[in-house]
């Protein structure tokens, strides 16, 4: 019998470092700068933090960017328990709450273009702080929506006869 998983044996805190960093699927969504209106209400933007590369999603100094951008937002197992900026699809946020991973998951699917196959990175969907002047004309839902689910390769043999 194969272990389980250790996303379904450990709580947030008791993963190392490593099992932590595996569990971010390079979405990207978090990087996107979103608007916190005076009421509390929260909008996503299309937007990306200065250090993400619009073309893959990526970060492009991960290692460096607290320094780089003093407001990025590290997350911690105690933190991601109280930010409500998440996206429903992170894998922080749904392990928090109780829930698996998505069924795109690079931790599932063992490839990491599963992310983009799922709709669910901002690879090619965002525009840099430089492009977009005035945040407020780049509100979108998508980042605040589960993404929609990756289409499975159909087998030749299973395609309908015309």
């Amino acid at each position: 019998m194969a272990e389980a998983p250790f996303w379904r044996t450990k709580t947030l805190e008791q993963m190392s470092q490593a099992e932590w960093e595996s569990l971010c699927d390079g979405c990207g969504r978090c990087c996107l700068h979103k608007i916190r209106e005076d009421d509390g209400s929260l909008s996503f933007t299309n937007v990306a933090c200065r250090l993400l590369d619009p073309a893959t999603g990526l970060c492009r100094d991960y290692a460096n960017r607290k320094r780089r951008v003093p407001d990025c937002v590290q997350l911690t197992a105690r933190g991601v328990r109280r930010i409500d900026w998440l996206p429903p699809s992170c894998a922080y946020r749904r392990l928090a709450e109780g829930r698996d991973l998505p069924s795109w998951h690079p931790l599932i699917t063992g490839d990491p273009e599963s992310v983009a196959r799922a709709g669910a990175s901002v690879r090619g969907r965002v525009l840099t702080e430089r492009e977009a002047g005035p945040f407020e004309h780049h509100v979108v839902d998508w980042p605040g929506r589960m993404p929609r689910r990756p289409r499975r390769a159909q087998d030749p043999e299973e395609r309908p006869t015309p």
